[in-house]
């Protein structure tokens, strides 16, 4: 039966620091990979061309299985994808990549699969993410696709969730393929993908809580919602500034190119040209756009945002402005030293779209030198307030968080500790930053104490056992996708 055994170790689930809802509008994100993972066995059958897919969750997942030539993902019109669905985008992603590449149909190979994670779904951790980018790694290896580098199957990789709808940006299969360990990334995706390494601050800890309140992005509409919004306000405003390619601009980034602005002059444009709280869809296609409904729904909308009729286009653009302005500085400071010598001209480029500084958030060219040598309690304090200052953007701008988030953040601020939510919101967990690992296990254990231990019966008895460890944790940056084979 030629059966090969491998085991592809997916180490990096991944919780960005900071840097939300801003990289489908090509901005610059801060994430890291942690120590949980998804591991693969994947066995290789080239007598037939069959997926069987086997969770050993056996309990909560049902086993999958389908012909490969005749692959297809169904998407339940009330309620999210089935876990296996998230396994095929990532097949059909490598299929059509190879079969791109060959000019030639492409022959499935068969795949037995078993599968483990240990990160709760739907906890803003990348967990669907994860799993398609598994599912694309060990793909192209068992179908001995040409080399791809990892920049191409991250890229690769975003395109797929796709096909689940999800209209995201890219950050999370980019962490999953380019997490170095010991280093945050930040990565860039304008006008190409880039990761640089960020050395975080000695002594600093991240700490992720999951407040179990579960939301999947792909089984709602509220993701894509605000997706539809921000490419409406930068559509809007391109139109204004009287670009004659306006209606190709459905990006911050390519309008703030297309300007030469800085983030700081483009947060002016929104305040001048999105004055309203709401708009709605009829003034935005008679007015605003001069587009027939028909065209409306069908330039910018997804199947599962053609209801929408009202549209908050201020708010969303300025929370991308001014999350990506905390990006460049939270940056910054991490790459100021505190040892009293001046930081060098590369440490301090601000990331300007065309050589603009003050921290725009694309190709810096520009900079000058400047001594911002801080200690390490002011530089902490620092970190800490950028991040408590995007969980109040998320709030109320992005409109994202959810009460168990907040009971997280309330119980937080009281210890004098900065968090966020960390994902995509509406459930799921926040990152919180301390100053050393006392202090986060003082921290920890005062969230169990205040916020885990209080949880309805059947999460208590589900997490209670390990004394809550998968569900809150101090984390420290991982490597990105591993492969280690064995053959049988």
């Amino acid at each position: 039966m030629n059966l090969l055994l491998c085991l592809f170790f997916y180490c990096n689930f991944s919780v960005n620091i900071i840097g939300e809802h801003v990289d489908y509008c090509g901005y610059p994100v801060l994430p890291m990979a942690i120590d949980q993972c998804i591991l693969l066995a994947v066995g290789r059958n080239e007598e037939n061309s069959f997926l069987q897919l086997r969770n050993v969750e056996t309990k909560r997942y049902e086993n999958f299985k389908c012909d490969m030539s005749a692959l297809r993902i169904d998407l339940p019109q009330n309620s999210g994808p089935q876990w296996y669905n998230y396994y095929l985008c990532g097949i059909k992603g490598i299929f059509e990549q190879i079969q791109q590449s060959n000019n030639k149909p492409l022959t499935p190979i068969g795949m037995t699969v078993a599968l483990s994670g240990n990160i709760p779904p739907a906890s803003g951790l990348s967990s669907s993410s994860a799993l398609v980018s598994a599912a694309v790694l060990a793909t192209a290896y068992v179908h001995q696709s040409s080399p791809l580098d990892r920049k191409q199957l991250a890229s690769i990789s975003a395109r797929c969730e796709r096909y689940i709808g999800t209209q995201g940006g890219g950050m999370d299969q980019a962490i999953a393929y380019l997490a170095k360990a010991g280093c945050a990334q930040f990565i860039e995706f304008h006008p190409e993908l880039k990761a640089t390494p960020i050395q975080l601050p000695a002594g600093v800890c991240f700490i992720v809580a999951n407040s179990l309140a579960a939301k999947n992005k792909a089984a709602s509409s509220d993701f894509n919602e605000r997706v539809v919004e921000c490419r409406l306000a930068a559509r809007i405003i391109a139109r204004h500034m009287e670009f004659s390619n306006w209606r190709g601009m459905i990006r911050f980034v390519q309008l703030q190119e297309a300007l030469q602005c800085t983030l700081t002059e483009l947060e002016e444009l929104v305040l001048k040209w999105l004055p309203k709280d709401i708009y709605t869809r009829v003034e935005l296609c008679a007015r605003d756009l001069d587009v027939s409904d028909e065209e409306f729904e069908r330039e910018f909308l997804t199947v599962n945002t053609r209801h929408m009729t009202q549209f908050k286009l201020r708010q969303r653009a300025l929370h991308v402005i001014q999350e990506s302005l905390r990006v460049a500085k939270f940056r910054e400071i991490c790459e100021q030293t505190s040892l009293g010598s001046p930081t060098t001209k590369n440490q301090l480029q601000s990331n300007g779209v065309n050589g603009k500084s003050n921290g725009s958030g694309v190709n810096a060219t520009n900079g000058a030198v400047r001594d911002t040598t801080i200690d390490s309690a002011k530089q902490f304090a620092l970190l800490s307030q950028l991040m408590r200052q995007s969980h109040e953007s998320l709030k109320k701008l992005y409109e994202c968080t959810h009460v168990d988030l907040e009971r997280l953040i309330a119980l937080s601020d009281d210890a004098g500790v900065g968090a966020r939510l960390t994902g995509a919101g509406w459930g799921g967990c926040i990152v919180a930053c301390c100053d050393s690992m006392e202090s986060s296990t003082k921290y920890i254990k005062m969230l169990k104490e205040n916020y885990f231990k209080l949880l309805p019966s059947h999460l208590i008895e589900r997490y209670g056992i390990n004394d809550f460890d998968d569900v809150v944790f101090a984390t420290f940056p991982g490597n990105g996708a591993e492969l280690f084979e064995l053959n049988c």
